[in-house]
């Protein structure tokens, strides 16, 4: 699978999606702008011991990583998505994006590809980043049967 953080603001969320990444062997796409630095003194100093193990792959662009994976499926994730996570059928390689914690995705960008993580309060504004990028990525996993 693929995490793609869209402009990710905080370190400590873009490191908790590292391991995430590690743990279920997928790779970590950020799309600068990025909220912070990615030099060994800030990961050193957000405790990212592990983060020269993850597969990191860093794009200027969202269209510069659409363009790498011409054929690639992309899933949107947003608040204001009508469909539910739970009701796509993932597929090994799929693409899952997430926005920055503060705007999340930019709203142009959402169409047939947008989903959202079903709650049950709707006046809950939205879930930590690194919460939503766990409860997607491990239901995508679950259904591939990979993770065993």
């Amino acid at each position: 699978m693929n995490i793609v953080l869209v402009q990710p603001e905080i370190p400590h969320n873009t490191g908790a999606a590292g391991r995430l990444a590690l743990a279920t062997g997928s790779t970590l796409h950020l799309v600068k702008p990025l909220g912070f630095s990615l030099d060994e003194k800030t990961i050193r100093r957000v405790g990212l011991d592990y983060w020269k193990d993850v597969d990191l792959r860093v794009w200027e662009s969202f269209d510069e990583l659409l363009s790498a994976y011409p054929e690639a499926r992309f899933w949107l994730l947003s608040t204001k998505a009508q469909r539910s996570a739970w009701e796509v059928t993932y597929q090994k390689g799929d693409f899952l994006v997430f926005g920055r914690e503060s705007k999340g995705l930019p709203e142009s960008w959402l169409d047939e590809r947008a989903i959202r993580i079903p709650m049950k309060d709707e006046s809950t504004r939205s879930l930590n980043l690194a919460t939503a990028v766990a409860i997607v990525l491990y239901e995508a996993e679950r259904q591939i049967g990979e993770m065993g």
